[in-house]
């Protein structure tokens, strides 16, 4: 039996369990692969919202990467939550050197419209945007980094998810420096058990590429378990709940 593919998740944790490190975790090992994790905060969430953040030193962040890579190795990694700009800064430090597929979660807003990401560790993403196979905004997080002219400037491929954006018909569209764009559209499914849909399908895309898919084929078969996951949610929770990524075959 072949190894699986080893994925490092930096993120946040999700006490509740529906996002962050805790949805990744189960992502990644539902779809075949080792799940690692260097943590960046602690949060106390629920499905209702985030009541407290304290993030972890940037030298701890920077430990439990370097812990992760000199002895277990890594084939991709997943970033989401930072936490604080001194660890956006270290983080792309030890990217540097892995040579190795990275989606960047541009994490700023909770589903539930906490938020995540100051001015300061925004800043700090310019770094990693550069450093990515993959950085997947939503909406808001998209205008937040300036728009499409933006993006199109840093030469970048990034994922515009379109879950954010209002009507009936979802569309994500992939767009790679010198390629035209790449978009997907389903029928909305209508549900407030949406916590945690952007770290699943980072996560998701990161196993892929970890396992050798090419980049578009990885975004097609991430948003494929992110609709599974939606479809069995288990309506856990009174607001935002979590996705149902058990029962994803």
């Amino acid at each position: 039996m072949a190894a699986p593919a080893r994925i490092l998740s930096i993120a946040g944790s999700d006490s509740s369990g529906g996002a962050g490190i805790q949805a990744d975790i189960k992502t990644i090992a539902m779809l075949g692969g080792y799940a690692m994790t260097a943590i960046t905060a602690i949060t106390a969430q629920n499905t209702l919202g985030v009541t407290r953040v304290e993030a972890l030193s940037a030298g701890m962040v920077a430990a439990q990467i370097d812990a992760c890579t000199a002895d277990i190795g890594v084939d991709a990694v997943k970033i989401g939550m930072l936490g604080s700009p001194e660890i956006a800064m270290v983080v792309a430090d030890r990217l540097e050197a892995l040579g190795v597929p990275v989606v960047f979660d541009p994490v700023m807003i909770a589903t539930s419209g906490a938020a995540l990401a100051d001015a300061a560790t925004i800043t700090g993403f310019e770094r990693l945007m550069a450093l990515a196979t993959l950085t997947t905004p939503n909406v808001p997080e998209l205008i937040a980094l300036g728009g499409d002219a933006a993006m199109a400037a840093r030469r970048v491929a990034y994922l515009a998810k379109g879950g954010d954006a209002p009507g009936d018909v979802v569309q994500d569209r992939l767009v790679m420096p010198g390629h035209d764009a790449l978009v997907w559209q389903a029928p909305r499914i209508h549900t407030r058990h949406t916590h945690g849909t952007g770290c699943t399908l980072s996560s998701a895309i990161a196993t892929r590429l970890g396992q050798g898919f090419a980049l578009a084929d990885a975004v097609a078969d991430a948003r494929g378990f992110v609709r599974a996951a939606l479809a069995a949610a288990p309506g856990f929770g009174a607001g935002h709940g979590p996705l149902g990524h058990q029962a994803v075959r």
